[in-house]
């Protein structure tokens, strides 16, 4: 048996999307026949990004099983003499079996095309999506800014997103305009269902001048679909490419108003561990953090993960980080233990990581002081060795 990999592109407008429905034609279901007639044997592909109907792509990923001899680089050219004219295989390789497109670290880049004059043109009817008014560039470009780095896009997500974790990192949101014709590019680390398209919405709201720039963030904190803009149309949104990761970065760190942290990957390639540490966090979102980064962790091959709540809980219950200092600013996540009217007084702090229960798919278990991966001045944890299924939590897109 042997895994082959596909870059496709294809033109969305006469398919209803790229996964299989029973009564409409999908890239998938074309695909499926296409590559069964051509092999000999049925056919079953695997999709990295299942985009929308009208939703057209650049370079999209799947891969299939095939017991066929055929040479892998070959195999693209001979495909398309089975396809129509608005799909074409543009490279294929042979991969590892465990190889899945939607399993690995990749940046996505999607660009949402918007025509922006008095009248339409027939020629670009498919592709892009025409907006009579005129949209102040500059103002979307200041409502974009707030969209950049992690945060939780709850409210760009379609409600029938299958995602239970709605928190994605933006690496970069461009807004550019030539002539008539402007452009939104975004890469990302993954999307919802339909969030390019409702952040394309949003911002279109806010180059006519119905929302302020400002205002993007306090959709962003909302975390309700309500209170975004539009889902815009799909013919203007193209899957761009998809830049998988080659080498396991060191470090990755997630940092905004909300919470603040780093991971540590660089032992997981010789001891098998990956270390956690959160330097602040809101409380409403711990749980989910601790979840969510120490299963990127294990998905990345980590055995063992530490983690260490940088921040912890006071005494009377409250966020260390949420008293202030006598210059009234929060602080930093470390042990402090100046009072207002220069008074010292010791601060005891615990972890708000709980050894009773569990996270997910995970449970932790505290060190002890002297312990291997205990380091003076936190209290750790470690996953234990019971807390590491395989299996992923449920947070694939549909389309973005």
């Amino acid at each position: 048996m042997r895994r082959i990999k596909l870059v496709l592109a294809y033109d969305g407008t006469n398919y209803s999307g790229w996964q299989f429905q029973k009564n409409a034609v999908t890239i998938e279901e074309v695909l499926n026949k296409a590559l069964s007639q051509l092999m000999g044997e049925p056919i079953a592909v695997i999709g990295a990004s299942r985009t929308d109907a009208g939703v057209h792509a650049l370079e999209n990923v799947a891969v299939f099983d095939t017991e066929n001899r055929m040479a892998a680089d070959k195999l693209c050219l001979a495909l398309n003499q089975w396809l129509p004219e608005d799909i074409r295989a543009l490279r294929s390789e042979e991969v590892p079996l465990n190889w899945h497109p939607r399993k690995q670290n990749c940046t996505k880049t999607y660009e949402y095309r918007i025509l922006n004059r008095k009248i339409n043109m027939p020629t670009e009817r498919l592709y892009s999506y025409f907006c009579y008014f005129p949209l102040d560039v500059e103002k979307m470009k200041k409502g974009a800014a707030y969209l950049v780095g992690e945060h939780d896009f709850k409210s760009f997500c379609a409600p029938r997103g299958q995602a239970e974790e709605t928190v994605r990192t933006i690496y970069s949101l461009s807004v550019d305009k030539k002539e008539d014709r402007i452009t939104l590019r975004i890469s990302g680390s993954g999307f919802l269902y339909n969030m390019v398209r409702i952040i394309a919405g949003t911002l279109i709201k806010v180059g006519i001048g119905v929302y302020p720039p400002e205002h993007v963030e306090e959709i962003l904190d909302a975390r309700d679909r309500r209170a975004a803009g539009p889902t815009a149309p799909a013919k203007g949104l193209t899957l761009v490419s998809m830049e998988y990761e080659r080498q396991l970065r060191e470090r990755i760190s997630g940092e905004n108003k909300d919470w603040s942290y780093e991971l540590d990957q660089s032992g997981i390639g010789t001891s098998g561990r990956a270390y956690l540490r959160i330097r602040r966090c809101a409380e409403r979102d711990f749980d989910r953090l601790l979840l969510r980064v120490t299963h990127q962790a294990v998905r990345n091959g980590a055995q063992e993960v530490y983690v260490c709540d940088l921040e912890g809980t006071a005494d009377d219950g409250e966020p260390e980080r949420s008293r202030l200092d006598d210059s009234g600013e929060a602080g930093d996540g470390r042990p402090d233990d100046r009072r207002p009217g220069g008074a010292s007084k010791e601060t005891h702090r615990r972890s708000r990581i709980d050894p009773e229960r569990a996270y997910g798919y995970y449970v932790f278990q505290r060190i002890m002081p002297g312990e291997e991966g205990s380091e003076e001045g936190c209290e750790w944890f470690k996953t234990t060795r019971s807390g590491y299924p395989r299996t992923d939590m449920n947070t694939e897109e549909e389309d973005a």
